[in-house]
């Protein structure tokens, strides 16, 4: 992904902690499972070009999508902060990107197998 020496935050909170999140910056009401906020977005984007950006993940929301799913917490939380890091880089599955959404299922899947070899 040419971000060798990139960095992030990796925020692991509850539905509540999200939800606030999740109302406060995007206007939507109740938790979701996972939000990225881009350090490149905004005035001072260019500042650190090293730093990515922040992750949060909704542990309550992902344990119950993992239950759903069929396995494990840790997995799901892998996946999590997998599509929230592709969020930073610029990828995306709605709004004016929604007809990428496909080429990000792609790279999601190639990078969790990725994860998964690695563990």
């Amino acid at each position: 992904m040419d971000c060798e020496h990139a960095e992030l935050s990796l925020w692991l909170c509850s539905d509540a902690t999200i939800a606030g999140l999740h109302q406060e910056y995007l206007g939507l009401e109740g938790p979701t499972n996972v939000l990225s906020f881009a350090q490149h977005d905004g005035e001072f984007g260019g500042v650190e070009p090293d730093l990515l950006g922040d992750v949060a993940v909704s542990l309550d929301t992902a344990l119950r999508d993992a239950a759903v799913v069929g396995h494990g917490l840790d997995e799901e939380v892998a996946f999590l902060v997998v599509h929230g890091v592709l969020h930073l880089l610029g990828f995306d599955h709605e709004g004016e990107q929604a007809d990428r959404a496909a080429e990000m299922e792609v790279k999601e899947d190639t990078l969790f197998r990725a994860l998964l070899d690695e563990t």
